[in-house]
């Protein structure tokens, strides 16, 4: 493949994922959803896993230290995070969602889940399996690890 194919379906792939982030955006502006997208995938991560580090929490959510402190500072304003004592470690902390968090998080699921449906309306099953085979492919490529649980 020459280099003119890869900056082109590189080129896609960026513009695909910042479309979708995008309308994501723009659907949780309008929904009057209290939080962003950035601020959404710090919630749901930690529902999912449970009260973790930040620096857990950022390369689960992919963001350097001093963004991930600005979202979470955020957060904790709103009421929806808390920052606890380490329990073995007096010198960091624990984030951890508040009851308001899960609250908040039970209640956007629905509602990111339609907004994710849309990016994949007309897709099928074979398609997911395929897309996720080269997403997969991609990710080792540049880091040696698999996305298989997603």
């Amino acid at each position: 493949m020459t280099q003119e194919l890869f900056a082109r379906y590189s080129f896609l792939l960026d513009r695909t994922a910042r479309k979708v982030k995008q309308y994501a955006q723009q659907q949780f502006k309008q929904g009057d959803f209290d939080v962003t997208v950035d601020q959404w995938l710090v919630l749901k991560n930690l529902s999912e896993s449970g009260p973790m580090s930040q620096t857990e929490l950022a390369n689960l959510v992919f963001k350097d230290h001093p963004t991930l402190t600005r979202i979470i500072d955020l957060l904790c304003k709103k009421g929806y995070v808390e920052r606890l004592l380490h329990p073995q470690d007096r010198r960091s902390f624990h984030l951890h969602l508040t009851e308001a968090g899960v609250a908040k998080v039970t209640e956007l699921k629905p509602q990111v889940l339609e907004i994710r449906e849309k990016a994949w309306e007309n897709l099928n099953e074979s398609d997911f399996e395929e897309f996720k085979r080269i997403l997969n492919t991609i990710y080792q490529n540049l880091d040696g690890q698999s996305l298989d649980e997603l």
